[in-house]
């Protein structure tokens, strides 16, 4: 059964607010920076600019994701989004070495602080735009099960958290007189994004991989098979994968050898409208098979998994 795509073309008005966000805290951050000359707020505003490319490769890739089924994309195009992610990852390795370059360049040649009241204020204001846009992506990403989403709102999350220490870095060197607490805070920023980048590719190569349903799914389906095996139906050559917003589930059922044809697949037809009632956006293939040839059951039995 084909789970309704229809939904999965409004995704890219995520993408646009992520976009628009990421201009907005763009020219607030390097304003900030100007009026201090904080390279903790420099190393924020240059994460934006990895939050602007994150957001446009997202919009480009749910854009494609969202595209239906075709001839040489018969099972859709919702891994479009790995792309997305992976990129995202990448640079956000990127910026953090470019940080972590410019905090330690500037702890060899430190510079004092300017205008630092102006700079927070502007700075915090670019952050609550983030940690609001956040939010609104993250829970767009688990309700639509989009990869794009969740990596680019967790993104931003990172950003507002590692805003929240550079804040902490430019007060603290304001309120002290050590200019070198403003670098320090940059490297450790970097450290931060560095790790959040290494996360979104790894995410990014497990989905890649068809990684098989999580757990709290395959007791979903386990539960939806209960109702036939109670009654001497029986289900084996479980196998499942994930695929971006995508799920795909494959089973054989084995029924008694004098059904027919009409009645065998009246039972497939309703297993696969239970399953896909409670594993949304999932297609379900199912294999009809008489219970009373185990050859041909030890054969399937051969690919299945533990």
């Amino acid at each position: 059964m084909k789970p309704n795509q229809s939904k999965r073309s409004n995704l890219t008005r995520f993408a646009w607010l992520s976009v628009g966000v990421a201009i907005l805290t763009i020219g607030l951050k390097t304003a900030a920076y100007f009026l201090t000359g904080s390279v903790g707020l420099l190393s924020d505003a240059l994460e934006s600019i990895v939050n602007l490319v994150g957001a446009g490769m997202a919009l480009a890739m749910l854009t494609i994701a969202a595209h239906p089924p075709d001839k040489n994309h018969a099972y859709g195009h919702s891994k479009a989004e790995y792309f997305s992610s992976g990129i995202e990852g990448t640079l956000i390795l990127i910026a953090s070495i470019s940080i972590a370059y410019t905090a330690i360049e500037r702890i060899l040649n430190p510079r004092p602080l300017e205008q630092i009241g102006i700079g927070l204020l502007v700075s915090t204001g670019a952050s609550l735009a983030n940690l609001a846009v956040s939010l609104i992506l993250q829970r767009a990403g688990r309700n639509y099960n989009s990869i794009s989403l969740t990596s680019n709102g967790k993104h931003l999350m990172t950003d507002v958290i590692t805003s929240g220490g550079v804040l902490i870095g430019v007060g603290a060197t304001a309120f002290s007189g050590w200019q070198i607490l403003d670098s320090i805070v940059a490297i450790l920023v970097a450290i931060n994004i560095l790790w959040t980048g290494f996360g979104i590719i790894r995410n990014s190569v497990s989905g890649l991989m068809d990684s098989a349903l999580p757990s709290v799914d395959l007791e979903k389906i386990d539960n939806a098979l209960a109702t036939y095996t109670k009654e001497g139906i029986q289900v084996h050559a479980l196998r499942t994968r994930q695929s971006a917003s995508m799920k795909f589930i494959s089973m054989h059922i084995l029924v008694p050898g004098d059904w027919s044809v009409e009645k065998g697949h009246k039972l497939i037809t309703q297993i696969e409208t239970d399953i896909t009632s409670v594993i949304p956006d999932s297609i379900v293939f199912t294999h009809l098979e008489p219970i009373n040839t185990p050859l041909d059951h030890e054969k399937s039995v051969l690919t299945e998994f533990d």
